[in-house]
């Protein structure tokens, strides 16, 4: 991820790093074990104002996995939303926020959810929100999978 303030800003909404690496103080790396669900945010500006906002929630690989390559992330991930333009990464934002507010880890919520946001959000149609019975329904369907 790179830092330079005003210019190019990346940074984690969300996500579970089990490891990481400062290069210097603009750049750092992080590491997810496969499975493990994170947002990147990427935001670009220059003289004249914002020029890319994107937002991007993914699923860490593993090695035989297929998986779809994304601009800093190596060797990529399994995309399960991505939004581009600043108003629809504020509307995820405030659906993240909600999923907080309801004591839930935004890590951990199904990724059914995820790919719905983004159909719907491409769409322009209203989103459904993420309840608890649904969390636990998720939880429990993990359980029987595993």
């Amino acid at each position: 991820m790179v830092w330079r303030g005003g210019v190019q800003e990346d940074w984690l909404r969300f996500g579970k790093p089990v490891a990481g690496r400062i290069l210097d103080r603009r750049t750092r790396i992080e590491s997810y074990a496969p499975g493990q669900v994170f947002a990147l945010v990427r935001w670009v500006s220059n003289d004249y104002g914002t020029v890319r906002s994107a937002l991007t929630v993914a699923r860490a690989v593993g090695i035989s996995e297929p998986l779809t390559t994304i601009p800093q992330v190596d060797p990529g991930a399994q995309i399960l939303l991505s939004v581009r333009s600043w108003p629809k990464v504020r509307q995820v934002f405030a659906l993240i926020d909600a999923i907080e507010d309801v004591g839930i880890d935004p890590c951990d919520v199904a990724p059914d959810h995820w790919h719905h946001v983004h159909n719907r959000l491409a769409g322009g149609m209203q989103v459904r929100s993420y309840s608890p019975a649904r969390h636990r329904d998720w939880l429990r369907r993990r359980m029987l999978q595993s």
